[in-house]
């Protein structure tokens, strides 16, 4: 699979695609609302990706921008596999990728960009860069979701003290500074065993969903729409379970059977803790279709995407 994020006109975002994925996706563009796609590495990095942009019966406009505006370069091409050649070759990193495409930079106008220092006191910064680091822990949010995060934080009735300039910023450098922190892990780690597990459930008609709404209310609430027609149960977390498994408190699980029923619950339950157990997780459960199921010990070290 390639190590990239692929996001389309229509909505459409796929994560690690294959080879053959993403030459189907570069095929498809062209018709109203499908226009174009665009890549960005895993993890993100700033100001770092490849995009191509189609109309039906004209020429592909592809583009790869590194590190900088003044590294942002543009090419015509007429033929979908010279596209495909070249965005596969920038997903593997390949030496020499694109060499054979007459690139030209592309003028973005002035690069400079001067953000302001932050107007906070030394208690408002800490607990802004807390909760920033806390959601980085976590693991699930992208650079966007990170900026807005910023902004909004501290904001009141008559106040906005981070302008988005400054919260872009800001979650970027600690979003680089988390990246390099995961640079020094190996191997797999215990959210990509728990991954695995919900793969696994997925699988054999269990709905698993990871970092699923903000609540266990609204869990309950919207998990059933989650389920295909052939789903027998759940099994999911909230972004609060989330919250207190990077703290270092174990994951709640919550789970279910779509009848209703204790017997179904049960069910899952076990399946549940087997799949856990499989990926080489540990399960704390009674039994008890009533309680959830707890994965501790558990050390969260969940891998940016972005």
């Amino acid at each position: 699979m390639l190590e990239i994020v692929v996001k389309s006109e229509d909505g459409d975002r796929r994560v690690r695609v294959s080879a053959e994925e993403l030459a189907g996706l570069v095929r498809r563009i062209g018709g109203d609302g499908d226009r174009f796609l665009v890549a960005h590495r895993i993890p993100d990095l700033p100001d770092v990706f490849a995009q191509v942009w189609h109309e039906a019966g004209g020429d592909y406009t592809l583009e790869h921008r590194d590190g900088a505006a003044d590294r942002h370069f543009q090419v015509m091409v007429d033929d979908s596999e010279a596209v495909i050649a070249a965005m596969t070759g920038w997903a593997r990193r390949e030496s020499g990728w694109g060499t054979d495409l007459a690139w030209s930079l592309l003028d973005m106008g002035p690069t400079a960009r001067n953000v302001p220092p932050l107007d906070l006191d030394d208690d408002e910064r800490s607990e802004l860069e807390k909760r920033i680091r806390e959601v980085l822990v976590g693991g699930y949010a992208d650079r966007t979701e990170l900026a807005e995060l910023a902004e909004e934080y501290l904001v009141t009735a008559d106040r906005r003290p981070v302008s988005r300039e400054q919260a872009e910023a800001m979650a970027d450098r600690m979003w680089l500074e988390r990246v390099a922190e995961q640079s020094a892990w190996k191997g797999e780690t215990d959210p990509e065993r728990l991954t695995r597990a919900f793969t696994a459930l997925q699988d054999v008609g269990i709905t698993a969903r990871e970092n699923f709404t903000c609540c266990r209310s609204c869990g309950q609430s919207e998990i059933g729409a989650e389920g295909g027609p052939d789903a027998r149960g759940f099994v999911y977390f909230h972004s609060q379970c989330t919250d207190s498994a990077a703290a270092g408190h174990g994951l709640m699980l919550l789970y279910g059977g779509f009848d209703g029923s204790a017997e179904t619950t049960a069910t899952i339950g076990h399946e549940v803790v087997a799949a856990l157990e499989a990926a080489g997780l540990r399960a704390d459960w009674d039994r008890d279709p009533g309680r959830a199921i707890t994965v501790t010990p558990l050390e969260w070290r969940r891998r940016l995407v972005g």
